[in-house]
């Protein structure tokens, strides 16, 4: 299949051909949230640390009689149902989250978040994106001249550079990543996907 390409100006350039099994192939609703929710639980770190009740400091001394008060019988204060007691089933901070995801899975997962953005006209894709210095309303001017908007875009780009580094950081909707740095999860959160032509070569290198 054919993607069409723009320059700099946002003016019409030579396409540029890609695979159709990377680029074309049938979207999969299941596949990719399954994906995206893999890598976001492989991202997650069991920082949650709860005490059960056997780590409360408080007294094992039954609080009051067990009848004539009027209340509730209770055997110690540090039981789950009493306010500052200890947790039931408790987080011991050494939870793993982690999903398992093969590599003909994760693939085929990429692949289906490409086509689905080429169907819906969200991927854009460029000759080059550079900058001659590291200045961030050089890089918006940039991204404005192409006709993108600069609320919500990842750049990918086959290899990012200090300048191209530094004059996007400050943008705080804008994301700037390699090729080999590509995941599900940005492909999906940005509105607008902007890759240059050796990153599109680079990518079914490394994923098709």
């Amino acid at each position: 299949m054919e993607l069409k390409v723009i320059n700099d100006k946002g003016q019409a350039a030579a396409n540029v051909s890609a695979s159709d099994e990377f680029f074309g192939r049938e979207y999969n609703e299941d596949l990719v949230h399954q994906l995206v929710t893999a890598y976001m639980a492989n991202a997650r770190a069991a920082s949650s640390k709860q005490k059960g009740r056997s780590e409360i400091a408080k007294s094992t001394r039954k609080p009051f009689k067990q009848k004539g008060t009027g209340r509730a019988r209770a055997g110690m204060a540090s039981s789950p149902i009493w306010r500052g007691g200890g947790k039931i089933f408790p987080n011991t901070g050494e939870e793993n989250y982690a999903q398992k995801i093969n590599r003909k899975m994760y693939r085929a997962g990429l692949a289906t978040i490409f086509s689905k953005l080429v169907s819906d006209n969200r991927l854009v894709v460029v000759d080059s994106f550079t900058v001659d210095s590291p200045k961030t309303k050089q890089f918006a001017q940039k991204i404005k001249s192409m006709g993108l908007d600069s609320n919500r875009v990842l750049i990918i780009t086959d290899v990012v550079d200090e300048n191209l580094y530094l004059s996007s950081r400050n943008l705080p909707n804008v994301l700037v990543l390699e090729a080999n740095q590509a995941d599900p999860v940005s492909l999906v959160r940005f509105p607008s996907v902007v890759v240059t032509r050796n990153a599109v070569a680079k990518i079914e290198e490394m994923f098709a």
